[in-house]
Order: structure tokens, then sequence, then C-alpha cells
């Protein structure tokens, strides 16, 4: 089976004197999709961006994070595992070199509580199962690494 996404990015130069030079032109944008709210971007301010604005690092991060967390509950439901609260602190590191740059690496570090301490041990191993079926994991060309804590 086949699944298609869509995503709209927009930007326009407003009143600046668009990209006349490197500096002269904002990095904000919006992203949305059909129904949905608009996320506001920009690139990351290390990169002339704004800082008040997600940036496309921060949203890949977001991603491998949000689609590990479904996964995770989802294996949790069906292992009849009670999952009453998911936090993680993601984070995502990138080398520039050259101008350009790539991840290197991204650390998801859930904490995540559950009912009944007798499952303890198998919510921890659903983090495996749930690295090996995220969508977005499986589709980087970097390690993504998940050091789970059961709280």
């Amino acid at each position: 089976m086949t699944h298609t996404y869509g995503a709209n990015v927009s930007w326009a130069s407003g009143a600046s004197e668009g990209t006349r030079s490197y500096a002269s032109y904002s990095r904000d944008h919006t992203i949305g999709a059909e129904g949905k709210p608009d996320i506001l971007a920009s690139s990351d301010p290390s990169f002339r961006g704004n800082a008040g604005r997600y940036n496309p690092e921060e949203l890949l991060v977001a991603s491998l994070s949000s689609c590990h967390m479904l996964w995770y509950l989802h294996l949790c439901a069906v292992n009849g595992i009670t999952v009453v609260n998911y936090t993680d602190s993601a984070f995502g590191e990138m080398e520039e070199s050259g101008g350009a740059g790539q991840f290197v690496s991204v650390d998801l570090r859930p904490v995540v509580t559950i009912l009944g301490e007798t499952r303890r041990t198998r919510a921890l191993q659903l983090h495996h199962d749930a690295h090996q079926m995220c969508f977005i994991a499986r589709s980087v060309n970097f390690p993504v690494n998940v050091r789970a804590t059961i709280a």
C-alpha cells in the first residue's frame, strides 16, 4: 500500500528587496497542509533565521520523536501495558562542512509512566520494537538512538 503526503510551503519577500543579497531577505515562511493550522517556520538563527519560529532541523527531530511515540503507544496498547504519561526531550546533532550540513545522530530520551510495575521490563523492550517500526527512523541515513526510562 502506498500513502502520500502533501505540504504547502509559502514565502514572500514582503516589503524587503527579496533575495538581492544573502542578508537582504527574511527566512520566515509558513508550512501548512489542507485543513490544518499553519506552522510558522524559519531557518535556524545560525543561518539568519528567526529564533521564535520552528526550523526544519527542529521539525526533523520532532518528527522522529513523534513517530517513535505513536508506535510505542500502539505497541503498549496491544501488549496490555497501560501508559499514562510520555515525554521526550529529543536531541539532534548536525555537522556543517563547506556550507552544507547533515545530521549525524538523533537521541530520543522518552520517559514513560506505566501502570503496573510488573510490566516494566516489557515496557522497555517495546521501545526497541517501536524504533524498528517508526517510518521516519527507517527513512533517515543517520543513527537514531533510543534512551528510554520507565518512571
